[in-house]
């Protein structure tokens, strides 16, 4: 990818350690044994020298492990953020749960949370977000010859459904009336239905994008309907952590300016749409 002036780029290589739990960046700075530094931006990061990023892995195209890397669209992003306070990003895998209290934020293991997490009231009450990063729809997704052609059908056929545990995907259908079945990862929603335990899910559209892309998966489902539930991707920091928060916003105001937001979606996400890649702040 070519860089743009003034925009720094940095592969982020992580390696696996103590049973895949945490994934660390190479090339970041030796732990001093603990305790936050300031940075030159007046960032307080809980450990000196890295910023520190909650997620939960696989999550594709934004975060996942590809040829043993932690690779993605937020890892990118959140990557400007750490060139911007000069520092280098380190990754942390943990449940997908804890981002909608904030627990490792407020326990201090992480400076912040990236995680294709959709901005809601309830989130807001425990964690602060950043300025929407990304419009996101959800998707309903089939065996190309199951017959399903919406989420009506999957109701009115009693289709099986799944869908992500603790996600607005999962509440939307709960909402509508559906008891899903629910899985751990986007990686298990959709092996649950490459392996028939349902015959249907309702998913962020752009981990199905990222899906069908492989050719197998394209040629074998279909999405039977997008579902434009008025989603918006935010990242969160601790609650009352301004300048990390004002940090973050500023790299992503700075990316979009400068065109490598553009790139990045256009290498994770695909085609580039400025409808779902530039959302008005909330």
């Amino acid at each position: 990818m070519k860089t743009h002036p003034g925009r720094r780029t940095r592969v982020l290589v992580a390696t696996t350690a103590t049973a895949g739990m945490v994934l660390l960046a190479a090339c970041t700075s030796t732990d001093d044994g603990g305790g936050g530094s300031t940075t030159a931006g007046g960032v307080e990061l809980v450990k000196a020298g890295q910023l520190t990023t909650c997620t939960h892995l696989p999550y594709p195209p934004f975060q996942s492990e590809i040829d043993g890397e932690v690779q993605g669209f937020d890892v990118a992003l959140i990557d400007l953020v750490a060139d911007d306070l000069g520092v280098k990003q380190q990754i942390l895998d943990t449940p997908f749960e804890n981002f909608k209290t904030g627990a490792f934020l407020n326990s201090g293991e992480c400076d912040l949370a990236a995680a294709g997490m959709t901005i809601t009231d309830e989130r807001k009450k425990n964690v602060d977000f950043s300025d929407p990063y990304f419009n996101a729809t959800q998707a309903v997704l089939v065996a190309k010859d199951s017959g399903v052609g919406s989420l009506a059908d999957v109701k009115s056929e009693n289709v099986e459904l799944g869908a992500q545990a603790q996600t607005t995907g999962e509440d939307y259908v709960k909402g509508e009336g559906f008891d899903p079945v629910s899985f751990e990862s986007s990686d298990a929603v959709l092996n649950g239905l490459r392996t028939g335990q349902v015959k249907a899910v309702v998913i962020d559209y752009p981990v199905v994008q990222g899906w069908l892309k492989d050719e197998a998966n394209g040629d074998a489902f279909t999405v039977a309907e997008q579902i434009d539930t008025g989603e918006q991707y935010g990242f969160t920091v601790k609650k009352g952590n301004k300048a990390l928060q004002d940090a973050v916003n500023k790299a992503l105001a700075d990316a979009k300016a400068d065109g490598t937001y553009e790139k990045l979606y256009e290498q994770w996400i695909g085609p580039y749409d400025e409808s779902a890649a530039s959302p008005a702040a909330s």
